[in-house]
This record gives structure tokens, C-alpha cells and sequence, in this order.
């Protein structure tokens, strides 16, 4: 199982868009400094969203069209959805 995810630095505010076989992994590494130069100089980071693909190229597709022209206000969509709902405590699917 491979996932497409969506991160928020809590330093800048920005969003970051990666995959991942394990995603506690990757995230706790992006936290410890561990995920590359850009995560570990705008972390902390929180997990806005992810998405489960069954292979690693449908994740990487996915993750490209995320941060394509095209996808990227599907990722601000997803992320500003899933921020509100978290907000009001609410789970979302």
C-alpha cells in the first residue's frame, strides 16, 4: 500500500505533497529533520490529508497531478476541507 499525502509546515504555513510506503515514517522523518532540506527547514509539520493507492505508480501519478497546475487547487481544496473539519472535530473519510 503506497499513500499520497498533504502536509502543512506549522513554522510557514505552506503545504507539502509526497508519497510513502509507511507514512508514520515519513512523517516522524520530516519532523526530525530526516525528509530533505525543504521539510526540515520549514517543520513542524502536521498531516492535512492522504490518500491510499494499491501501487507506487498510481501514488506518483497521483502526487504529480497534486502538484501540477491543474491539481493544485484540488490540493488546496483537499487541504483547506479536511483543515475546517478538524477544526469543528469532525473525522473525515
Amino acid at each position: 500500500m503506497y499513500y499520497v499525502y498533504i502536509l502543512k509546515s506549522l513554522k510557514t504555513k505552506k503545504l507539502y505533497i509526497g508519497h510513502t510506503d509507511n507514512l508514520a515514517r515519513r512523517l516522524e522523518e520530516h519532523n526530525t529533520g530526516c525528509g530533505g532540506k525543504y521539510t526540515w527547514q520549514n517543520g513542524p509539520w502536521t498531516l492535512l490529508y492522504s490518500e491510499s493507492y494499491p501501487d507506487r505508480s498510481s501514488a506518483v501519478k497521483r502526487e504529480q497531478y497534486l502538484k501540477s497546475t491543474k491539481g493544485s487547487q484540488e490540493k488546496k481544496k483537499l487541504a483547506g476541507v479536511l483543515s475546517q473539519s478538524a477544526i469543528r472535530g469532525q473525522s473525515v473519510p
